[in-house]
Formats: structure tokens, sequence, C-alpha cells
């Protein structure tokens, strides 16, 4: 809708009508899954039988909330580890990948560019199927010319954190590249000729005015990778993240628990994700 151009009436309505459509088709679902989160009932759906928290703190023997799950608790702390560690790597890699592509004699610019967002228009399950075909492969060949059983090769948590590393890290440099482009290199050629060096430029100059986009691409790398389900359902080993369980639950049959779950996720994620637009905003500002 183009404010400045003449609409009419029905336009405006339909416009309208469309929002509301919108905005209840994006958060209904959420909505009722929290509320479910509260329902006494056996089975995380309708109809409403009356408010309770035991699908959070239940003791059992009938219900075990979710603070007292020691299965979902495994799964919350192997994704945040693996959130964890793709977000420091990503970030990291992402920052000096970001400074990477604005060197304007960089004679592989455009190749590796061009490989670097290869892996965000594949389908999450044939990044996952193809790094675990690769990894077998090579653990294969070594194992059997050099004898060496080389472990993070097999579906394990290293293997996890290497293929969410391999297209999140793609997401980040394109977040920090973009807030670079903007960046006034006066500002370090004024350093420099203050007197300072090539790392205390980079430190107190250009790291400084890029802090915003590598904080929130350091969010977002958490967030993508805490929830990731396509890539990691291929590479997971014994230690199952979070939305693997979720996956085996609702596929077998559970509980609400699943809605207490749903419910700590929808929190926590809107709390970082308005934290970290409060911070890019104040340091816009």
């Amino acid at each position: 809708m183009i404010r400045t151009l003449p609409s009419s009436k029905i336009y405006k309505a339909g416009f309208r009508l469309f929002i509301v459509i919108f905005l209840v088709f994006l958060f209904a679902p959420l909505i009722i899954t929290m509320i479910l989160a509260f329902n006494d009932s056996m089975f995380p759906s309708l109809p409403w039988k009356g408010f309770t928290l035991d699908w959070f703190f239940g003791k059992g023997p009938k219900i075990i909330g979710l603070f007292n799950d020691s299965f979902n608790l495994r799964g919350i702390a192997t994704s945040f580890k693996v959130a964890v560690s793709v977000s420091l790597l990503s970030t990291m890699v992402g920052t000096l990948a970001a400074f990477l592509f604005e060197q304007e004699n960089f004679r592989f610019k455009g190749a590796l560019y061009f490989l670097m967002i290869a892996p965000l228009v594949i389908p999450g399950v044939i990044l996952g199927i193809s790094i675990l075909l690769f990894t077998n492969s090579l653990s294969i060949f070594i194992e059997d010319t050099f004898g060496i059983y080389l472990k993070f090769l097999t579906p394990s948590f290293g293997l996890v954190v290497l293929g969410q590393f391999s297209f999140i890290t793609t997401i980040v440099t394109m977040i920090i590249s973009a807030r670079l482009r903007k960046f006034d290199r006066t500002l370090e050629e004024a350093a420099a000729n203050l007197g300072a060096n090539r790392f205390q430029v980079i430190w107190f100059i250009t790291l400084k005015y890029l802090r915003p986009s590598i904080i929130g691409g350091a969010a977002i790398a958490f967030l993508m990778s805490f929830e990731n389900f396509n890539t990691t359902l291929f590479l997971v080993g014994s230690q199952s993240t979070l939305p693997i369980n979720l996956y085996q639950q609702v596929r077998d049959g559970s509980t609400p628990v699943i809605n207490a779950i749903s419910f700590i996720l929808i929190i926590t994620t809107s709390i970082v994700a308005v934290a970290t637009l409060n911070r890019g905003g104040s340091r816009k500002s």
C-alpha cells in the first residue's frame, strides 16, 4: 500500500482485513500452544479442562513436568551447547569473512561469495545428507588407510556443530557485511594519522562500529542453531537436541509437556529478539 497514492475505501478495508488475517494466521497457533501448556489434560490439545502448572513443575507419578523431565532437560542442554558453539564460531568466521569481502584487491571474491551463499539455496535435508555421506566416506577412508578412527566424523555433537556452522555463518557474514559497507573509512585514516597502529584502529574504531551487527548476528545464529531440525536430524548422535526430541515425542504421542517447552521457547526467543532490537536501536541513536 502506497500511502501517497489515492485509494478507495474498499481497498483500505481489504488491506486492513489482510493484515488482520495475516496476524491471526501467524500468532494464533503460538497463542493456543502457550495456553495449552496450562491445560489440566493428558493430551496436548483442546478441550480446556482447567488450569494447572503440573506440566512445568509436576513430580509424578501421573504427571512429570518439564523441570523434572530429564529427557527433555538433556535435550535443552544439548541444544544450548550446540547453539553457543555455532554462534561463537559463526560470529568469528563471519566477521573475518566480512572484512575479506570488503577488500578491493581480493581476486577470488566472486567465487568465494558464490560458495558461501550456496548452502542457503540448498534444502537443509540435502545439506544434512551430503555432510553425513561426505564425513562417513572420509572417516572410512582414513580408518582403512591409516588405521585411525576419527569419532568427530561420525554422527555426533561435533558434526551437528559443523553442519549448522556451514550455513549459519553465511547469514552472520551478510549481516556484518551490510553494516561494514556503510562504514566511513576516513575514521580509520584519522585514527592512523593520530598514531594508532593497525590493531588499535580495528579494535577501537572498526569493531566498535560493527558491534551492533556482531551482537545481532550472534543472536540470530544462536536462535537459528537452537531450533534447527532439518540438517541436525541427519548428523545427531547419542546426544539429541531439543527439536529432535520434540519430533520423536510428537511422532510417538506426547503429553502437554511439549506445550510447556514451546511456552518457554517462545517467551525466551521473544525476550532475546526484543533485547537485540532495542540494543541495536539504542546504538543507532
